[in-house]
């Protein structure tokens, strides 16, 4: 990694917050600065402003090319992990840019980082003593090698790539480089808990099927939008003998920065739970967070907080009375069918409105053609299906 002068890093220092494309232009008025580098500091430093904090609060950390900033966790992902995964000894087999590592390090006495990246490595070690973490030790080695040859440790953390080699989004875990799936008898060997990042998009179901050690499966959603699905592989006496063991889900939602209260849950106590479905749209509507719509404790969010579900498929909750809920609540103005009238009637002064469908054959284009709705507004509208399967438009505001 080469040295920065002097020269440039009063000008990252004092440019920072400008423009990186309009930077570039300016290079003959810096002959004494490194323009290319500049601008690449500069665009690593405004996307961890406000996606690793920390870092970014940390004077002299440097940054890599775009690429590995956008991949790289959010510090409010990094620091939920830290919540829970603590021990003696950690390895990161696919250290990245070390935005995980450098947040679980802290629970650890000896960590390390494993990467084949060179320049990775490099800023790894330049990064990992400014942010106070010397337990931390730089390997550039390919992470299954180093898995094969190493000591077993309290903790291994994986993050598979998922992109393919034309650079495309992959999400089945046979896709992922490596593949857990092959690696999974090593990895529960070197690892008494096994943490892996898979892709948010990846199907649970799948991963049950795929994978024989999972113990816990983290569903990880910041401000309404998935972002982890986290599997925790151990491996037990009931494990090793063949004999299957629950596996828990926790739906993890984040809301500006704060952690609400987790949902968790075990697949046979949905199955056995019982949710009434509603006759009627009643006071109040309910809309599960992300991670729970992704996770699907649909039965169990209606018996856990007394609500009925407007429909086997809808996924939407309804009460009189308004209760606390993992999601977005909403108090009912209106419900109507689809006759033209009732629905002029429902829409007369309404000119943009917020519009969702669940379980409802047209979609929100559609529908908002078809309405001459713009997006946005304080009136939130739900195109649904109600039991016996009514289709109806539920009109609300946030409750």
């Amino acid at each position: 990694m080469a040295e920065l002068s002097p020269e440039t890093l009063q000008f990252i220092r004092a440019h920072r917050t400008e423009d990186v494309r309009t930077l570039a232009l300016q290079a003959r008025k810096y002959p004494q600065v490194d323009m290319a580098a500049a601008v690449v500091q500069i665009a690593g430093w405004q996307i961890a402003e406000k996606k690793v904090p920390l870092w970014a609060q940390t004077e002299g950390i440097r940054y890599p090319a775009h690429l590995s900033m956008e991949q790289c966790s959010s510090e409010i992902t990094a620091r939920y992990k830290a919540s829970w995964l603590k021990g003696d000894t950690m390895a990161d087999l696919t250290g990245g840019l070390g935005v995980d590592c450098s947040f679980l390090a802290r629970n650890f006495r000896k960590v390390d980082y494993v990467e084949r990246q060179e320049v990775l490595c490099e800023l790894a070690r330049h990064n990992f003593p400014l942010l106070g973490l010397p337990q931390v030790t730089v390997h550039e080695a390919d992470g299954v090698d180093y898995l094969q040859q190493m000591e077993p440790v309290d903790c291994l953390f994986l993050d598979p790539a998922r992109r393919d080699s034309q650079g495309g989004k992959t999400v089945a875990i046979a896709d992922c480089e490596p593949d857990v799936q092959k690696l999974e008898p090593l990895l529960v060997e070197k690892g008494r808990t096994v943490v892996v990042k898979l892709s948010p998009m990846l199907d649970i179901f799948s991963s049950l099927r795929e994978l024989k050690y999972i113990r816990q499966i983290h569903v990880v959603a910041v401000n309404n939008e998935c972002k982890e699905l986290l599997v925790v592989l151990q491996k037990s006496e009931k494990s090793a003998s063949g004999a299957s063991e629950e596996v828990w889900i926790s739906c993890e939602q984040a809301v500006n920065n704060f952690l609400a209260e987790p949902f968790v849950f075990t697949y046979a106590q949905e199955k056995e739970a019982q949710c009434p479905l509603a006759e009627e749209v009643g006071n109040y509507l309910y809309e599960p967070g992300a991670a729970l719509l992704k996770a699907g404790p649909y039965r169990l969010l209606g018996a856990r907080f007394g609500l009925q579900k407007l429909h086997v498929n809808s996924h939407l909750y309804t009460s009189e009375v308004l209760v606390d809920f993992p999601g977005r609540r909403f108090r009912v103005l209106e419900v109507s069918g689809f006759g033209k009238k009732e629905l002029k009637q429902m829409l007369q002064g309404v000119d943009k409105a917020n519009l969702t469908v669940r379980n409802f054959p047209a979609s929100v284009a559609e529908l908002r053609k078809k309405w001459k709705l713009k997006e946005g507004g304080d009136v939130y509208l739900f195109a649904t299906t109600l039991e016996g399967d009514r289709h109806v438009v539920i009109k609300c505001v946030k409750a």
